[in-house]
């Protein structure tokens, strides 16, 4: 009898939570890593714009019969446009600017679903809905590792300059707008390739904590990623057994694990 139940189990394991598994297991690597050079691009107000972004882009696509995730993208990159576009002016106002676009962004696809007359879970869409999770997510889950792991691979020294010294990366030559572009859309991406473990709105804490942390004292970006990455990973999977043992949503319960771990940051005293 245990060893039909020990099959049973691992049968309902493959046919039910595997996919959600590999889903969580890249999401939990890949949001860190991301996060990790957005807060040295001190980029991580745009992300949320982006985040919010993306609402209004999938309630458009899926009126139009495209693929929802291909609408999502689009507005996420639009909203990055959006926020390059702010953070150039430098307009003293640019919080109060950004935080406002954001919140009717939310607000417009919100409203665009009754308008089009379309049916969305918002609440998966905005918090995730893990454990319905199939082959597409894990598909485009795929897709924005490699092309963050691209971006890595052919613009890791640029990034790095920018990052530390955006006035002198632009006297040298090179082209910061189209690599925050870049960054913009695979952020997009990132965020949309999220939906379904966190949601595109919790997901900003799996961006922010474990790559606060990985960034102490990290002789180089590389390995404040690796360590942002780890972290992450710890916190997703810890989510998502958490999940399944009392029958709650992983994508709130990632982002409760994300403010625990933000406790452990060493507080800075004034001397």
């Amino acid at each position: 009898m245990e060893t039909i139940a020990v099959v049973d189990f691992y049968q309902t394991f493959a046919t039910w939570w595997l996919i959600p598994f590999c889903v969580i297991l890249f999401t939990g690597v890949l949001c860190p890593a991301m996060g990790t050079v957005l807060i040295t691009h001190k980029r991580l107000l745009q992300v949320n714009l982006i985040s919010h972004c993306v609402l209004p882009g999938l309630a458009l696509a899926i009126a139009l019969g495209a693929p929802p995730s291909i609408g999502g993208v689009i507005s996420g990159l639009l909203g990055a446009i959006a926020a390059e576009g702010l953070t150039n002016k430098k307009n003293e106002n640019y919080e109060a600017i950004m935080n406002t676009i954001l919140a009717g962004s939310l607000g417009l696809g919100v409203l665009l679903v009754p308008l089009l007359g379309i049916r969305i879970d918002l609440e998966s869409v905005l918090f995730g809905d893990l454990l319905t999770a199939n082959f597409g997510d894990l598909l485009r889950t795929l897709i924005s590792s490699l092309a963050f792991i691209g971006l890595m691979f052919f613009a890791y020294p640029k990034l790095v300059h920018i990052g530390l010294d955006p006035e002198g990366a632009v006297e040298s030559g090179i082209k910061v707008p189209f690599l925050n572009l870049a960054l913009g859309l695979t952020t997009a991406l990132v965020i949309v390739s999220s939906m379904s473990a966190i949601g595109v709105i919790l997901v900003i804490a799996l961006l922010s904590a474990p790559a606060l942390i990985g960034l102490q004292k990290a002789p180089s970006l590389w390995v404040a990623m690796a360590r942002s990455s780890i972290l992450g990973l710890i916190v997703s999977l810890l989510g998502f057994l958490l999940a399944i043992v009392f029958n709650m949503s992983p994508g709130p319960l990632v982002a409760v694990l994300c403010i625990l771990l933000i406790g452990i940051l060493p507080s800075k005293r004034k001397n």
